[in-house]
């Protein structure tokens, strides 16, 4: 096994489950133990990484960071008489962990709502298993790769639930972020269902003071055990706030930005101005030009579980986290999922101008003005009556189309993406075959259209981050994500979307929660940096290197690819955000199936059929 970050696989209480620890893949491998005696928990993983209660037949394991204490763990598990009894205890966890529970004979896996924390399940012979890598399960059976879900990917790229849900590999099935798979002693696995998101019913008034008191504690309790403490300063609202927030208790944090951007970013100045005020910090700045440049080479990862997503910047990532090993970075934290929580796109108005007509009206008129949307096509986009089925549907319909044009009103179900330049009629072929079986069963996360939004964004975030953490991990550096926590995304979740989501001001909910912790003038900012400038210019410098890493593509060796395309797109003038998104997966993919040809050569082999 390659991956150096914790993992673990989950047996069943069974003789056939004991009789597959010898498989888990990691040489002398940590074990815990039902209350049979059997193995439960084995793999490798951090001190302080895992916290058992027990409680008679009952046992409970939190992996990843809670910090509850373990004498109100062990009370919480010796109320358990079944599996499912541990709804009670998901509900109030802090932090961000998988809970895992053992009782008389039933056995528990689930990860965290917004699929940060992911949960797979697989079977070995005629036993059911789980664990929390799906590349871990897949070694354990053999499992191939889904080209399926690799050619989806490659042709459009479209991260949203259920396709970024899905596991790469074949007959390793993941676990909804809502859900927990159960794990009987007959051999079987079940997936069931433990939770719904509230409704968004309150006033903002009422809802911010829940956001603040989640927040501030989920910062409150991230300390490092060794080392110190540092946190992004971007100068963004969400990485600033953590900085206030943990200052309160580590005044002497550390701090890290990188200054690059275009030249309309005013990152750097409010980020300058929050440092000012944080003056017991110490503040490490790394220049644009001191890092790695996008899309640079070398072009490698030792992560197998998915193909890497955030690509353009890997190295210059690893060299900013090598930068925080070196001063003795003990725990980072970082603003992964503040967008996701606390903004979204005006699809939010479908569904307030039907239950609120003149609040949506209201916001409808900013948004035209700002938008310069025209009426018709408004009008149009508000009174559509197509389902979350549908959208995928036209997706797969209008695969090749070219982009809606500009001014084109943002009220449908999701971003509009098309098609890769470099997708050959196989991979189109697939990919429409798999939209049209997930409109089949597409049902919306939530009744309210911009909790829907906010949802599929939140579970697209997650194994993104996790991704990042794991990239930390590596380099010995543990990543803290809180906006990403339970607690805070259900606090969150529960106001109303009208007051989330405005066109006056931006992430009001984060603003109104945060006053008095973090300075004005951070929380009443209107701007969002830029960057794609650099993307454009570093893109192109290295059009050399990634034509030349591409020559022998593992993904064209599979009819995935069209090299011819995928040079002459390269070699245009100007690389459009669309393209480099599309050139950023198709990157991450080839990465991915070299890393896994040289891990495991006896899986590297073709099982995509190519369309008739």
């Amino acid at each position: 096994m390659n991956a150096v970050s914790s993992s673990l696989v989950v047996l069943p209480d069974s003789p056939g489950g004991a009789a597959l620890l010898p498989r888990v893949p990691y040489q002398r491998p940590s074990v815990l133990f039902h209350s049979s005696g059997r193995p439960w928990l084995a793999g490798r993983w951090e001190p302080g990484d895992i916290r058992v209660a027990i409680a008679g037949r009952a046992r409970v394991a939190v992996f990843g960071f809670c910090p509850m204490p373990v004498e109100r763990l062990t009370a919480r598990t010796a109320c358990l008489r079944t599996a499912a009894d541990a709804d009670a205890l998901a509900r109030v966890l802090p932090g961000s962990a998988h809970l895992i529970a053992s009782v008389n004979g039933q056995v528990r896996l689930q990860g965290t709502l917004t699929n940060l924390r992911r949960a797979f399940h697989t079977r070995v012979g005629p036993t059911a298993i789980a664990g929390t890598r799906a590349d871990l399960l897949a070694e354990m059976t053999g499992a191939g790769v889904d080209e399926d879900l690799l050619a989806a990917h490659l042709t459009q790229m479209q991260l949203l639930p259920p396709l970024i849900e899905q596991s790469w590999w074949r007959t390793v099935h993941s676990v909804p972020p809502d859900s927990y798979v159960a794990l009987a002693e007959d051999g079987t696995a079940r997936t069931v269902r433990w939770w719904r998101p509230p409704e968004p019913v309150l006033p903002i008034r009422k809802g911010a003071p829940a956001v603040r008191t989640a927040l501030r504690e989920a910062v409150a309790d991230r300390r490092p055990a060794t080392g110190r403490l540092s946190a992004d300063l971007s100068g963004g609202m969400d990485s600033t706030t953590l900085c206030f927030l943990a200052a309160e208790h580590t005044p002497d944090l550390l701090t890290f930005r990188c200054t690059e951007g275009s030249v309309v970013n005013d990152d750097p100045y409010f980020a300058a101005e929050a440092a000012r005020l944080l003056p017991r910090a110490e503040h490490l700045d790394l220049l644009g030009d001191d890092a790695p440049a996008l899309f640079a080479p070398p072009y490698s990862t030792a992560d197998l579980e998915a193909p890497w997503a955030t690509t353009r910047g890997l190295n210059s990532s690893a060299h900013g986290i090598r930068l925080l090993a070196e001063r003795g970075t003990g725990l980072h934290l970082a603003g992964y999922g503040g967008d996701e929580v606390f903004s979204a796109s005006p699809g939010y108005l479908h569904t307030l101008i039907r239950r609120r007509p003149i609040t949506g009206l209201r916001h409808l008129r900013v948004y035209r003005a700002l938008g310069r949307w025209p009426w018709r096509r408004t009008l149009a986009g508000l009174a559509s009556r197509q389902s979350w089925g549908d959208w995928w549907r036209e997706s797969a319909d209008h695969l090749t189309d070219p982009l809606p044009r500009r001014g084109t009103p943002e009220l449908g179900w999701a971003d509009v993406v098309r098609a890769s330049p470099w997708a050959t009629g196989d991979a189109l072929a697939t990919t429409r075959r798999m939209l049209y079986e997930i409109a089949g069963e597409a049902t919306p996360l939530a009744a309210d259209r911009g909790q829907h939004e906010a949802l599929t964004s939140l579970r697209a975030a997650g194994p993104l981050s996790q991704q990042v953490q794991r990239e930390y991990a590596d380099h010995g550096v543990p990543l803290e994500l809180p906006y990403l926590d339970d607690r805070v995304v259900e606090a969150a979740l529960a106001v109303r979307t009208a007051d989330r989501f405005t066109p006056w001001r931006y992430k009001p909910l984060l603003a109104d929660a945060m006053r008095g912790l973090v300075p004005d003038f951070i929380l009443d900012r209107t701007t969002k940096g830029d960057y794609q400038d650099d993307d454009d210019a570093e893109a192109h410098r290295h059009v050399p290197d990634l034509l030349g890493y591409f020559a022998d593509s593992a993904l064209a060796a599979r009819g995935l690819l069209d090299l011819d395309a995928l040079r002459a797109a390269l070699l245009e003038p100007r690389l459009d955000d669309e393209m480099e998104a599309h050139l950023e997966t198709a990157l991450g993919c080839e990465m991915w199936l070299r890393a896994i040809a040289e891990a495991r050569p006896a899986t590297d082999r073709r099982t995509h059929a190519p369309a008739p």
